[in-house]
């Protein structure tokens, strides 16, 4: 089975957050499953950096402005086609904007051009290629679905996975007439939006299947409150909605050969965690103790909860847990963490930034991860404490309590917790999570149960691909039909 994947991003070249894994790891997933897949990326200057040979499958001489090719590529074990459209992608600053963290003004045109090259290789611009499926993934490939419809791959079943309901893609309807698009698609049913032009909201419209990253975020979304402004598009397409959680990659994700961390353990060898533990109290400046170590690792934004947090981080002290908090984001709130660690010397550490070493290493030392986010589609970062003896602290919200059983009598007696959930998420709720915590780090029996549990867990890839392989089967059949 040939699948098309087009993504802005995807791991190990190009990454700003989760997408990036999951495009990376599914198509090694699936390959032990029949299927073939090839990912269009964009020709960012580390993707084309990543490459020497530079042979095109296929010419633009004008697309979105100016000269653009496309070349098939193999990096890091990936089929790729690198889009190369050096007025659209060699610039500095990260894929979506300068270095300052400012969109580029011309987001539209750039995932525009790169909708528009896949669906041209779905409808068989690349010679002696031709997909089976298109899967596209959030909204700066969402319009690839838009362009099948209305271009030569219409009959190309295709899906598109969201995998933030937030960011939608949403312009002016005068960058219609740019899009080559015909008048017809400027429509309620097809790209229009409030009176503009949705790129997610046009993938949304055009899909075969919609996927989200897990189930229950596939009915959140259905809701007003996570729905964003697109419930009533999704409620009218429930009957093609699914969600499917993330895997992990658990061979980068392995505590006995993580080389990240200090010192390697298994289920059996948790005592051998304690040297990563001391690793984490000398790079945030704890002091050295039998007190819970409780991480935080995350963007620093209102989604994630860390205003919930920072109201909190007092309480949180006074309740017996250190915090040793890794991440950047709103200056507001990296200033609210940096002034409570001050507040707090020895109890409180804070690195403003991203360290993925680091983050290794606080999984493998700390005691627990705390994810208070007001809504999650799927969390990765709970995932990796559960392979790791991190135990997580959740918010009751769309992956996060898909994947965590929270710690009641029933199941700690049955021996099948694996972490904490917390509902609302505010600051009540969390302190509540966090004094459930401490008290049962106090027992090491329940303790070392609720660490072990979770590491059993099967958190790869191998169910997830497994129920994608069954919806493109699905797909496949209406096809057919």
């Amino acid at each position: 089975m040939q699948v098309l994947s087009v993504t802005p991003e995807i791991f190990p070249l190009i990454k700003t957050g989760g997408l990036a894994d999951v495009t990376g790891a599914l198509p090694v997933a699936l390959a032990g499953k029949g299927v073939a897949m090839r990912t269009l990326i964009p020709g960012y200057p580390q993707v084309m950096d990543a490459f020497k040979k530079k042979k095109p499958v296929h010419h633009y001489p004008l697309l979105q402005g100016g000269k653009a090719s496309v070349h098939a590529v193999q990096i890091a074990g990936l089929d790729l086609f690198v889009l190369d459209a050096p007025h659209l992608f060699d610039r500095p600053g990260g894929p979506y904007g300068n270095a300052i963290g400012a969109d580029w003004p011309d987001n539209w045109r750039r995932f525009a051009a790169l909708s528009q090259v896949g669906g041209d290789i779905a409808g068989g611009a690349v010679s002696g290629y031709q997909p089976d499926i298109v899967h596209a993934h959030d909204w700066q490939s969402a319009m690839t679905l838009a362009y099948t419809r209305y271009g030569k791959a219409v009959g190309t079943p295709s899906m598109i996975t969201v995998h933030n309901l937030a960011f939608q893609g949403q312009f002016g309807a005068g960058i219609f007439g740019e899009l080559g698009l015909p008048a017809a698609a400027m429509a309620l049913d097809g790209v229009e939006y409030y009176g503009g032009v949705g790129f997610l909201k046009a993938g949304l419209q055009a899909a075969w299947a919609i996927t989200t990253v897990s189930p229950t975020y596939a009915q959140e979304i259905r809701s007003p409150e996570f729905g964003m402004g697109l419930d009533g598009l999704i409620n009218m397409r429930s009957v093609d909605l699914y969600g499917i959680v993330n895997g992990i990659d658990t061979e980068i994700w392995n505590p006995e050969t993580d080389k990240h961390l200090v010192s390697n353990y298994t289920a059996k060898t948790l005592k051998a965690r304690h040297p990563n533990r001391t690793a984490v109290e000398d790079r945030f400046n704890l002091d050295r103790d039998d007190s819970p170590i409780v991480c935080v690792i995350s963007r620093l934004t209102w989604q994630k909860g860390m205003d919930i947090l920072a109201a909190v981080v007092d309480g949180i002290v006074a309740r017996g847990a250190r915090l040793a908090i890794l991440g950047s984001g709103d200056a507001g709130l990296e200033g609210a963490m940096l002034a409570a660690a001050a507040r707090h010397r020895g109890r409180i550490g804070v690195v403003v930034g991203y360290d993925e070493a680091l983050s290794h290493t606080m999984q493998g030392g700390c005691d627990a991860i705390v994810i208070p986010s007001r809504f999650e589609p799927c969390g990765l970062t709970q995932l990796y404490g559960l392979r790791y003896g991190c135990v997580p602290v959740v918010a009751r919200t769309g992956g996060l309590a898909d994947t965590i059983i929270d710690a009641n009598e029933a199941a700690v007696s049955a021996g099948v917790a694996t972490g904490f959930q917390f509902a609302p998420a505010d600051s009540g709720a969390l302190l509540h999570a966090i004094r459930r915590l401490v008290e049962a780090h106090a027992n090491p029996t329940i303790w070392t149960s609720m660490q072990r549990q979770g590491m059993k867990a099967d958190v790869s890839w191998d169910k997830s691909a497994q129920k994608y392989l069954e919806l493109y089967r699905l797909l496949l059949s209406k096809r057919a039909v």
